[in-house]
């Protein structure tokens, strides 16, 4: 079965392979799009596919810009013909397992410019950037176990737009059973955490708990029965209880801020000079890395 009633897609053109843990590829499918395409049994665990499918719904059902995604369907003969896209591991060469894989659609192209990292002053030209408020309180109440990462697409008028990307290491990671510090699913340039009203944080607030969990409940049961593990189907139920607990949501909100203006005085303590300077603001992604470039254009 197919999830959301989408009919078959299958991979159909191996393009390039793309950095990343899961050692993901870029691959056009039979409907004519990109995608990037992380397999089933990937090497950093069996809840990644599980994990990428419902945190892309979840961040969608909070109104969070991210790239759209579907299951395609990947046959042996594609992988024979196509032995580039074996994964490597210390003990050799992995052949990926046929079957259903995730594909998120591919953000660049020709005429597009997206980027991943980013200067100073460019933070300032960032259109959502409440936006990063609240992930990053879906995040911490849905344990994320990395930082949040996020590529920008600019505009011609210089104005960029933040998409959120790679959800493999929500609800405990790719096997569940890691629980870090709440700091460390905060985006890595806190520069972007601009600062925000009591009004715009309740806002944010009103948004996590107005989350349907009932009907998005319902669409991440249509998911592959062969993605839905105990452990990550038992942390989306911890992250759902979270977010319909108001006064949790009050606390959390209340210890980012406090934890984003020590570290805002921290960053005015630096020379001027320091701040201006180009920094790497998210861990390697795949959207932009397709290209080799920071910048696709």
């Amino acid at each position: 079965m197919f999830a959301f009633g989408d009919r078959e897609v299958l991979v159909t053109k191996y393009i390039r392979n793309l950095r990343g843990g899961s050692q993901p590829i870029l691959a056009q499918a039979s409907d004519g799009l990109l995608y990037i395409v992380k397999f089933s049994n990937n090497l950093q665990g069996a809840n990644l596919l599980f994990n990428e499918s419902a945190g892309s719904e979840l961040y969608r059902a909070c109104g969070l810009a991210g790239p759209s995604w579907k299951p395609l369907l990947v046959t042996d003969t594609f992988i024979d013909q196509n032995q580039a896209c074996w994964m490597q591991t210390a003990e050799g060469r992995l052949r990926p397992a046929c079957g259903l894989c995730f594909g998120s659609r591919f953000l660049g192209g020709d005429g597009i410019r997206l980027l991943e990292i980013l200067p100073g002053p460019k933070l300032k030209r960032v259109r959502n950037f409440k936006s990063f408020w609240l992930a990053w309180l879906i995040d911490i109440c849905a344990a994320h176990a990395d930082n949040r990462q996020a590529i920008f697409l600019e505009d011609n008028a210089g104005w960029l737009s933040a998409f959120f990307v790679d959800h493999g290491h929500l609800f405990g990671g790719p096997k569940g059973d890691q629980r870090l510090n709440f700091k460390a699913s905060r985006y890595l340039d806190p520069r972007i955490y601009r600062s925000v009203s009591s009004r715009q944080l309740l806002s944010i607030q009103k948004r996590a708990e107005d989350l349907d969990v009932d009907r998005l409940w319902r669409r991440i049961h249509t998911l592959p029965d062969e993605w839905k593990t105990e452990p990550a189907l038992e942390g989306l139920a911890e992250c759902f209880c979270r977010l319909s607990t108001p006064n949790l949501l009050r606390n959390i909100l209340e210890t980012m801020m406090d934890a984003q203006q020590q570290a805002n005085e921290r960053e005015d303590s630096k020379h001027p000079i320091e701040r201006e300077q180009p920094i790497s603001v998210l861990c390697p992604g795949v959207h932009a890395k397709a290209t080799g470039q920071c910048i696709v254009a």
